[in-house]
């Protein structure tokens, strides 16, 4: 009889996660993933849905009626946003500073929808004045598309303005806040933002697999007014949502099997954020980037982004010349188990991606990394 070759549990090792994401996990995040599974229409776990609800909305800051965890991750939830409000033949004027911009254009191609590119610096935030000049010159456009905190280069754009020029060019904004979402300030209501996605494995430092997504009464009555039905039957908003309707533990319907154990830990995760308090989360966040930005300016490391434009969880700098990327890499892993991130696109090989997200924005994990890159750059 054939035997599988690996008959021992996995056991990994306690890492210190500061690269892009995942970030380091709550432990009572890792304890609720670890509880009971019930069924996914049991009326208790209908019941958790609707707190899980009102917890998406709370880190949103968002009344939408249309608000849940998408069972699959962040980049599910760019498609689900896309591939819901998107018809054959619309435009879409979107902005490329990094590589989730240029995943956005992917997507929208693959719909058959008109992508109108406007390209920025990586490490650059998308500038306000010259979307405005595009929007002007496409009054056709429907939608307005742009990441909100690039996780290629760690630039934070300014959604707030953004949105508001959308709206102004009657135009609905799709928004990644994969890297944003409890980490810096977000707004959906009070900025107009009308589709916006997520994911767990971030600021909010759940396990990764989610990806909370929002849509504003604007954006649902666009995907209700659809001529083509949706290409994709599992992200179809509109039965997914009759899974997650209803209120107080009221009837829904059979749509696929929840991750219940995953979405106990989202709830887990959200419920603390909640106890923090998002300003407080944002200013943590913050305080974390200043300790840890002395740190790397002592090392002699360089900012790829501007102060003003830089995402404070996600800190992007130069590899000094003549610094092996990998084998640095690779002696923080084995020798401090730290994980940084690599740099992707236009940046591969050439920077360090260093996450403060979530759980990881803490003082002596940011000591961990300053003391372990200096020793190791210094070999």
């Amino acid at each position: 009889m054939l035997m599988p070759p690996y008959l021992d549990s996995f056991h990994p090792p306690r890492r210190t996660l500061m690269g892009p994401g995942p970030a380091d996990v709550y432990p009572e995040v890792l304890a609720a993933q670890a509880k009971p599974t019930i069924g996914h229409l049991d009326p208790l776990f209908i019941v958790m849905m609707d707190e899980l609800k009102s917890l998406i909305q709370y880190a949103f800051q968002t009344k939408n009626e249309m608000t849940l965890a998408v069972s699959a991750p962040g980049s599910a939830g760019m498609e689900t946003c896309f591939v819901n409000l998107l018809e054959a033949g619309e435009k879409v004027i979107v902005c490329r500073n990094g590589v989730f911009g240029e995943r956005m254009r992917q997507n929208v191609e693959r719909i058959g929808g008109v992508a109108v590119m406007i390209d920025f610096e990586w490490g650059k935030a998308v500038d306000v004045d010259e979307v405005a000049k595009v929007l002007a010159m496409h009054p056709d456009a429907k939608f307005l598309a742009f990441v909100h905190a690039e996780t290629s280069t760690g630039a934070l754009s300014d959604a707030k303005s953004l949105c508001a020029l959308a709206k102004q060019h009657n135009c609905l904004s799709i928004v990644d806040a994969v890297t944003s979402l409890g980490g810096v300030e977000l707004k959906v209501d009070e900025w107009g933002i009308d589709a916006i996605y997520s994911g767990s494995q971030k600021c909010l430092s759940c396990v990764p697999g989610l990806s909370p997504v929002s849509f504003s009464p604007a954006a649902v009555a666009k995907m209700q007014a659809r001529s083509t039905p949706v290409q994709s039957w599992f992200l179809d908003q509109t039965l997914v949502m009759g899974y997650w309707a209803g209120e107080n533990g009221g009837k829904r319907s059979y749509h696929h099997t929840a991750p219940v154990n995953a979405l106990y830990a989202l709830h887990e995760s959200l419920r603390l954020l909640s106890l923090e308090g998002l300003e407080n989360a944002w200013q943590r966040h913050a305080d974390m980037h200043q300790v840890l930005r002395h740190g790397l300016q002592r090392l002699g490391l360089k900012f790829v982004v501007c102060e003003a434009d830089r995402l404070p969880q996600l800190n992007t700098v130069y590899i000094p010349q003549g610094i092996d990327d990998a084998k640095v890499r690779k002696q923080l892993l084995e020798n401090y188990n730290l994980e940084i991130g690599a740099g992707i696109g236009a940046l591969a090989g050439k920077v360090w991606r260093i996450g403060l997200m979530g759980h990881t924005a803490r003082r002596e994990n940011v000591a961990l990394c300053i003391k372990a890159l200096g020793e190791v750059l210094v070999i």
